[in-house]
């Protein structure tokens, strides 16, 4: 089915991506929320052209869009592949030097710094004997989330340049920027990346099918208090970090934590506290895949904001709930030759489909809502967002694969 001869550029691609610094920032305000981002997106810009994607472009945002045009006699419906340029900003990801350990023969992976990659507690090295595996040398993240979907994009559409004699439809191509940061999808113009359905490659293990996310809320908790010289404070100054305090030991330990749920359950997670005597500011991320859920688990932790403020007289709190993203799957139920599609495509590689809901996110969350349907298929990267993040070749090269099949696959529908 595939050229044996073609050499796959897309480990030199991904090493290549890897050393750009592309963190995004939360506390940002401006679109992208770093400008270094777009030095990636320029280059990719580039890059398109090279390949022959004429119209390739990036915007005043970062977003980069681009054509591949099709050759089909058919209608093929027009279809895009989009993944996401920056890297979280929980982990150092500036000089990134990544290190390939060929023929892993099983056991734990030492990747330097002292930092192991643990056989135990990663059960998916277990497919992966004989594969050659990159990782950091211990010190940053690897960035594979998601520079090894921009790879593989970028690696099928020069398998597909160097093979013009396959079939497809139109393809459009979309990187973004700020995905890490929940904004992915913000000021990413559907109407004018026109195509009918997308896919992300977004996803983590060989085989993922991913059509169904968490929903998500975010909620911001302000704590007021008095703020008198310490002094002559008696009986007049009120901690409002004492009050966040008192409010965070209330939280439930054993349930509704992401380090204590699994599968389907939510969680209420706090990522931020700051503060001082006067104003202390709580940021939590409220998830779970039923919406109504969301709004449970907001009142409980409102109903402890009033306890803590309760035990604390003259301080106050301010509740607000900022919606991010809602189940994909809602949409998607109605659109199932998008996920029939990518199971045949997987079918014809003779890879065992994974369908898993995502414990998170991505940009096809708010994509779908947005007209969009945009399921989440596999990159191959592990341990997103820490130190022993890794990724091994052969999977890229399964997603390459797995790309251009899909293509085929919406071709031959047609």
């Amino acid at each position: 089915m595939f050229d044996e001869n073609y050499k796959f550029t897309v480990v030199d691609r991904f090493t290549k991506y890897v050393k750009y610094d592309t963190q995004s920032d939360e506390d940002s305000e401006t679109i992208p929320s770093t400008e270094k981002q777009k030095v990636l997106s320029k280059d990719l810009v580039t890059e398109l052209l090279e390949l022959g994607l004429s119209d390739a472009n990036m915007d005043e945002n970062g977003y980069v869009m681009a054509t591949l045009p099709g050759n089909s006699e058919k209608d093929v419906p027009v279809i895009g592949f989009i993944a996401h340029v920056d890297t979280s900003p929980a982990v150092k990801a500036s000089d990134v030097d990544p290190q390939i350990h060929e023929n892993y023969q099983g056991g734990d992976i030492e990747i330097g710094n002292r930092k192991v990659i643990d056989a135990a507690g990663n059960p998916e090295l277990s497919d992966m004997i004989g594969m050659d595996i990159i990782t950091t040398d211990g010190t940053t993240l690897l960035s594979a989330d998601d520079k090894a979907g921009i790879a593989e994009i970028m690696d099928a559409l020069a398998y597909i340049k160097a093979h013009p004699e396959i079939k497809r439809g139109t393809i459009k191509i979309g990187f973004t920027p700020d995905e890490e940061i929940g904004r992915g999808a913000n000021k990413f113009d559907v109407q004018k990346f026109g195509a009918k359905y997308a896919y992300t490659i977004d996803g983590s293990t060989r085989g993922e099918v991913e059509t169904e996310t968490f929903s998500a809320d975010a909620v911001v908790i302000t704590f007021n208090g008095i703020n008198v010289h310490p002094g002559y404070a008696k009986d007049k100054l009120v901690n409002s970090m004492k009050v966040a305090a008192n409010f965070m030991e209330m939280l439930p330990k054993n349930e509704l934590s992401p380090e204590t749920t699994d599968k389907r359950e939510g969680y209420v997670h706090p990522v931020s506290f700051n503060g001082n005597e006067e104003k202390t500011v709580i940021k939590f991320i409220i998830r779970d895949f039923i919406d109504d859920k969301l709004k449970e688990f907001e009142e409980i932790v409102k109903s402890l904001c009033e306890k803590a403020v309760a035990n604390h007289p003259g301080s106050s709190f301010e509740f607000e709930i900022i919606e991010q993203y809602r189940n994909m799957k809602n949409i998607l139920n109605n659109h199932p030759n998008v996920e029939e599609n990518a199971l045949e495509s997987l079918k014809r590689l003779g890879i065992t489909p994974i369908q898993s809901a995502i414990r998170g996110g991505t940009d096809g969350s708010r994509l779908s809502y947005m007209g969009l349907p945009t399921p989440n298929l596999f990159a191959g990267g592990h341990n997103f967002h820490a130190i022993t993040e890794y990724v091994a070749v052969q999977d890229m090269e399964a997603s390459v694969k797995n790309i251009v099949t899909l293509i085929q696959v919406w071709e031959e529908k047609a």
